[in-house]
């Protein structure tokens, strides 16, 4: 559901795929063929939500803000896993944010970032350009190589292909991502 609050609609176009179960609240703006999936929620209700292109917010993941003192701000090529928490905080471009991951206020993570599975980044982190941070609370693991930074991309894009897919089709049978028991 898209709602409206406070005279404040979620702004964004046709090439953005918004799961059916979804939530989209007040004050948010995405960009182009990003993509919202099952049962997320993104609630600018207190504070702004600035979501860039390509980017893609997975099943159960919640996205909030800080009231009046902490928008949260998602830059492009961006994937946010499954169930994570992202609240009051800056994503630069390129992050890939693992699942069950949970970025706090005034955290910024800067582009070419990844945070593993069931991190904790807490509150006013900064993490730096071009490395692995896991654990709670993050560390610095190690340096990312350049294969795996073009794979924070390669996942933003194969997101692009899958909303494309689920904007275009009616049924499983007819997506090409499907693959039947047999």
């Amino acid at each position: 559901m898209v709602y409206k609050f406070l005279d404040k609609s979620p702004q964004f176009e046709d090439s953005v795929f918004v799961a059916p179960s979804a939530d989209i609240i007040g004050d948010v703006t995405i960009g182009a063929d990003s993509s919202i999936w099952f049962n997320s929620t993104i609630r600018g209700d207190v504070n702004w939500i600035e979501i860039g292109e390509r980017t893609n917010i997975q099943d159960n993941a919640s996205i909030h803000v800080m009231n009046q003192t902490g928008p949260t701000k998602i830059g492009d090529d961006v994937t946010i896993g499954h169930n994570a928490m992202v609240h009051g905080c800056t994503v630069h471009d390129r992050v890939l944010i693992g699942i069950h991951a949970t970025i706090l206020d005034e955290a910024v993570i800067e582009s070419d970032v990844v945070v593993a599975a069931g991190s904790l980044v807490p509150p006013g982190k900064v993490l730096e350009s071009g490395y692995m941070y896991m654990g709670s609370p993050v560390k610095k693991h190690r340096k990312l190589t350049e294969e795996e930074i073009e794979s924070i991309r390669e996942s933003a894009q194969n997101y692009v292909k899958y909303q494309r897919t689920y904007r275009q089709v009616d049924t499983y049978e007819e997506n090409p991502f499907y693959t039947p028991k047999k």
